[in-house]
C-alpha cells in the first residue's frame, strides 16, 4: 500500500471540516453531525459502486447490472436514483432534500444490512436547502470510494476526523459516541486483537472496531479472521457505528437495533476473545435494582448507584476462559472505592486473579470530561510468569496538550505503555522502573488493602543529584527568594505611582 503524507491529509481534512462547518448556519452541532456524516456515507457508497460499475463495463465477462457482482466484494448496490451523479443534478434546487431522502430509502431497500440505519429527513422544512445544496457541491469533488481513495483510506479518515470534530464541538454530549483515538490505540496495542471474536458492549460510533481493523492491516493480518460483535444504547449513535463499519467494509453484528446492554443483552451466549470498551463513567441510573440476581455477577452484586463494577463483570462474563483478554476505560474511582460492595468485588476479582494490568492515564484526554481515567486489562487465564501478579503503569506524565483543554498521547507514548505490558507478559527484558511501572504480587496488593492506584506501587521517580549539599542549597534558594520578594515589592510601588498619575485610586 502506498504511503500517504499525513500532514497533507490532515490539512485536507481540516480544510474540508472548515468548509462544511461554514455551511452549518444556526443548526445545532449534534443535529448537523447526522446531516454531514450521512452525506459522506452516501458519497462513499455511490463512488464505490461507480468504480466497480466502470470496471465491469470494461470486463467482457462482467455484468454491470448483476447485483451479486457488487455484494460479493462488500460493495453496496446503489440504484440509479441514489447515485451521486443523479443527486448533484438537483444540488441547486429546492428538491435536493427530497432527492437525498429518496436515495437513502432506496439504498436501505436494496441493502438489508443498512435497514433503519440511514438518515432520511433531509427534506424537513427547517433544513436550509441552499446550504444543503452547497454541502453536496462541496463533497462532489471528494472521490472517496475509488480505488485510489480506498488506498489512501480517505473516506475513513475524513469520517473519523469529522466524528472527532463533532465530539469536540458538542463538548460533554460528544463523549457519548466518541472515544479519543489515542486511548483506543493504547488499548488495541495492549490487547492485540488479531484473530477471533471482538466485542464492545457499549460501542459508540465503532471506534474500537476501526482501530482493531487498522491494527490487523498494519500487521499483515486478514480482516476475515475477525468477527465483530457490539451493542449500543443510543439509537442515533448505533446508526453512526453501522455507517462507520460499513465504510470500512467491516462485517459486524451490532444487533438489529439499539438496546440496553444490562437489561437486553443482544449477545447472551457470546464468549469473546477480545473485549474493548469505554463505558460511561460512574452512571447511577443503570437499573441495577432490577438485576440483583443476574448470572453475570460472579464476583459480587454491583451497587445500584454506580455501574462501574457491573461493566467489569459483564465483560468478564463474556470473556473466553482460555485466551480471552479485555481492555476497558474507567474513572479512577474504580481503583480504590469501597462504597456499596465495590471493595469486596475488587478483592474477589484479585483473589480469582483476573486483573492483569492497570494503567493510570493522563488527565484531560476526553472532550467530554476532565475526570482522570484508567485502563483495566482483564484475563481469566494468565501465563506462568504473570500469575498472581498485577502490572501497574503510571502514565500520568505522558502526552502533550494539543489545545487549552485537551491532551493527547503521542505514538511514542502509546508504544511505551504497550511495550512495557508486552515485555512483562512475555518476560522479555522487563524491569520495574521507579515512577513508571511495577510488577506487584498479590501479597503486596493485599498490604495496600487491594487498592489498585498505580502511584501506590510504582513510587516516585528519583531526582538527579546535582552535587550541591542540602544546607548550601537551602541557603541559596532562601537568598534568591528574598531577593525576588524585594524586587516584587519595588515593582508594586512603581505600578502604584503610575496608576496614581493616571488618576486611579489604589
Amino acid at each position: 500500500m502506498a504511503k500517504v503524507n499525513n500532514d497533507t491529509m490532515l490539512g485536507y481534512e481540516d480544510k474540508l471540516w472548515l468548509a462544511a462547518d461554514k455551511l452549518r448556519g444556526s443548526m445545532d452541532s449534534g443535529e448537523y453531525k447526522h446531516v454531514v456524516l450521512g452525506l459522506i456515507f452516501l458519497k462513499y457508497v455511490s463512488d464505490a459502486f461507480e468504480s466497480k460499475y466502470k470496471e465491469l463495463v470494461k470486463d467482457e465477462y462482467g455484468n454491470e447490472e448483476d447485483k451479486d457482482e457488487y455484494t460479493a466484494e462488500n460493495i453496496f448496490w446503489v440504484p440509479k436514483i441514489a447515485r451521486w451523479s443523479e443527486i448533484i443534478r438537483y444540488s441547486n434546487t429546492p428538491e435536493i432534500g427530497k432527492v437525498i431522502d429518496n436515495a437513502m430509502e432506496s439504498i436501505e431497500k436494496e441493502n438489508p444490512s443498512l435497514k433503519g440505519v440511514l438518515n432520511k429527513n433531509y427534506s424537513r422544512p427547517e433544513l436550509d436547502k441552499t446550504r444543503l445544496g452547497e454541502l453536496v457541491t462541496l463533497f462532489t469533488n471528494l472521490e472517496i470510494g475509488t480505488d485510489r481513495a480506498k488506498e489512501m483510506d480517505m473516506l475513513g479518515r475524513v469520517y473519523e476526523y469529522f466524528i472527532s470534530k463533532f465530539a469536540s464541538a458538542e463538548g460533554k454530549g460528544g463523549g457519548e459516541f466518541y472515544t479519543p483515538a489515542c486511548i483506543v490505540r493504547t488499548l488495541v496495542e495492549m490487547i492485540e486483537p488479531f484473530k477471533g471474536k471482538v466485542y464492545d458492549p457499549c460501542c459508540g460510533s465503532g471506534g474500537m472496531f476501526v482501530q482493531s481493523a487498522k491494527f490487523i492491516n498494519e500487521h499483515q493480518g486478514n480482516l476475515r479472521d475477525v468477527s465483530v460483535y457490539g451493542q449500543e444504547l443510543n439509537p442515533t449513535t448505533w446508526k453512526l457505528a453501522k455507517m462507520n463499519l460499513a465504510i470500512r467494509a467491516i462485517d459486524n453484528n451490532l444487533g438489529s437495533h439499539n438496546a440496553d446492554t444490562f437489561h437486553n443483552d443482544l449477545h447472551k451466549n457470546l464468549k469473546a476473545d477480545y473485549i474493548l470498551a469505554n463505558p460511561p463513567f460512574n452512571i447511577s441510573d443503570w437499573g441495577g435494582e432490577k438485576l440483583r440476581e443476574d448470572i453475570r455477577w460472579l464476583y459480587g452484586v454491583p451497587p445500584t448507584g454506580n455501574a462501574n463494577y457491573a461493566w467489569l463483570q459483564h465483560m468478564l462474563f463474556h470473556l473466553s476462559p482460555e485466551k480471552g483478554v479485555a481492555g476497558t476505560v474507567l474513572a479512577n474511582g474504580s481503583l480504590s472505592s469501597d462504597t456499596s460492595n465495590e471493595g469486596i468485588i475488587r478483592t474477589e476479582m484479585l483473589e480469582k486473579d483476573v486483573v492483569d494490568c492497570i494503567v493510570a492515564m493522563p488527565s484531560q484526554l476526553f472532550y467530554a470530561t476532565g475526570i482522570p481515567c484508567c485502563l483495566w486489562i482483564l484475563r481469566k487465564t494468565k501465563n506462568k510468569d504473570t500469575k498472581e501478579k498485577v502490572l501497574f503503569i503510571d502514565a500520568r506524565n505522558l502526552g502533550i496538550m494539543i489545545d487549552r483543554k485537551v491532551r493527547e498521547l503521542s505514538e511514542e507514548d502509546i508504544q511505551k505503555i504497550a511495550n512495557t505490558y508486552y515485555n512483562w507478559r512475555k518476560n522479555e527484558n522487563y524491569k520495574d522502573i521507579l515512577g513508571f511501572c511495577k510488577s506487584a504480587t498479590k501479597e503486596e496488593i493485599k498490604e495496600n488493602k487491594n487498592v489498585l492506584t498505580p502511584g501506590r506501587y510504582v513510587g516516585t521517580e528519583e531526582q538527579e543529584d546535582d552535587g550541591e549539599p542540602y544546607e548550601e542549597k537551602m541557603k541559596r534558594l532562601t537568598s534568591e527568594l528574598s531577593m525576588q520578594m524585594k524586587q516584587s515589592n519595588e515593582l508594586d510601588k512603581k505600578i502604584k505611582k503610575v496608576l496614581e498619575v493616571l488618576g486611579y485610586e489604589i
